[in-house]
């Protein structure tokens, strides 16, 4: 007979790593808790610890890569429209006499 392997969700995962974090719990308790080893509630810990200060810095680098690009397709809108303009004033002109 085979074991089937338990697997957690992402949201289950930082749930118990924030556990750990807190410390409000004894590693034993979050283990007999959650029934996860504690070498791999540790590791989950490491992880969200490497990962906090990514969570921050991504975002406002995501915001400014956003930014620039709704920016870049407005530029392009800008001059799109300005061609059209100028064609249609000319094309205006020769209907004027």
């Amino acid at each position: 007979m085979s074991v089937k392997r338990k697997s957690y969700s992402p949201a289950e995962k930082a749930r118990i790593a924030l556990e750990a974090i807190k410390g409000n719990l004894t590693a034993a308790e979050i283990t007999a808790q959650y029934d996860v080893h504690i070498t791999q509630i540790n590791q989950w810990k490491r992880q969200a610890l490497d990962s906090f200060p990514e969570l921050f810095a991504n975002k406002t680098k995501a915001l400014q890569v956003d930014y620039e690009s709704q920016l870049a397709e407005l530029y392009q809108q800008i001059g799109r429209l300005k061609v059209e303009n100028d064609f249609l004033k000319k094309k205006s002109d020769q209907f004027k006499g």
